[in-house]
């Protein structure tokens, strides 16, 4: 009797993306898929609007630190009431005589009896609180009756794509990587940590370094325009605060793409280097669309790590041209 069975290799299930499945099979795991997304999206969102407090301090930080900057090379003169700074301006401004103008001066509006009356004065104050000392001063309000509900829609809906984000990318993968052979799993692993790594990176780039200079220079270029930059939306505020961070963490997956063209063949280290000068232009162009602000500063301040890590993509690309190469030769020489 003659057995027709196909005899597989051992590895052939796995080299061949797992069982065959019918299309409704697919269909009913691609829902489940679905339904796990959207639970994933929904308690992100519910855990963001229950820890809104927390995500406005995080988001405030480096609003906090551009304000603790000095950005005038003047000395100030901060006068305070209780807890409240009333005005800050030059210290050859202050129409008091004897004031020191090389270094920052802070007095205290209070009550103070002469004889039997009672009148306010303006006393020197050794320890000012913290908010006076600051370079500059910006209050972050809500404008209007409904204005509230949007900062909170806005928290649940940035915060909850953010923290769902890990959930949404296994769920997908689970049912995405059955589908595909070994040596795709791997180069798949491979994009999404790298891709994940540079993300983070522009994130954490544009949050300690670029929103702090950026903040500073937006309060600076309002006041040499004449305009007051004391009091912020709330919501264009938060909004500012996220697309700059996304489109930061965006941007640093510049190498990555670059390294993909490579590998299939439609880049080389010698054309990324033919190139150079108009992927710098590129770069500046880019830079220019994605920050929010368009100022200047933050532009280049932007396109600086981008170029670095086009010229990075430079090198590795003509190191592993070079290993290739070597490979080749060894391959001969057997």
């Amino acid at each position: 009797m003659t057995d027709d069975t196909e005899v597989l290799p051992p590895d052939s299930d796995e080299e061949g993306g797992g069982p065959v499945k019918s299309f409704l099979e697919h269909l009913e795991d691609l829902r489940w898929t679905l339904v796990k997304v959207v639970m994933a999206v929904v308690i992100g969102m519910i855990v963001c609007l229950s820890g809104s407090n927390y995500i406005f301090d995080f988001l405030f930080w480096p609003l906090k630190k551009a304000q603790e900057k000095r950005t005038s090379p003047d000395a100030q003169v901060a006068l305070i009431l209780g807890t409240n700074q009333l005005a800050k301006f030059p210290a050859t401004a202050f129409p008091v005589a004897g004031i020191a103008t090389n270094r920052d001066s802070f007095y205290r509006i209070q009550p103070v009896e002469i004889g039997t009356n009672q009148v306010l004065a303006v006393v020197p104050e050794p320890n000012p609180p913290k908010e006076a000392t600051y370079g500059m001063r910006v209050s972050v309000q809500v404008l209007g009756p409904a204005e509230a509900f949007n900062v909170a829609i806005q928290i649940m809906i940035y915060g909850g794509l953010t923290i769902s984000a890990p959930f949404v990318i296994l769920f997908l993968g689970q049912f995405i990587l059955p589908a595909l052979h070994v040596h795709e799993k791997r180069f798949l692993y491979r994009i999404a940590g790298a891709a994940s790594v540079l993300f983070f990176a522009g994130v954490a780039f544009c949050y300690f370094v670029m929103m702090v200079v950026t903040l500073s220079a937006t309060v600076e270029f309002a006041k040499w325009l004449g305009l007051g930059a004391d009091l912020w939306r709330a919501t264009e505020y938060i909004s500012f605060m996220c697309w700059f961070m996304l489109g930061m963490g965006i941007s640093f997956q510049l190498p990555l793409v670059l390294l993909t063209l490579v590998k299939i063949g439609l880049l080389d280290s010698a054309k990324l280097s033919q190139f150079r000068a108009y992927f710098y232009i590129a770069i500046l162009i880019v830079a220019g669309f994605v920050t929010p602000d368009g100022n200047p500063l933050t532009m280049l301040l932007m396109s600086a790590p981008l170029i670095v890590l086009y010229e990075m993509t430079v090198v590795i690309a003509w190191w592993g041209a070079r290993k290739e190469a070597a490979k080749v030769t060894v391959g001969d020489a057997e």
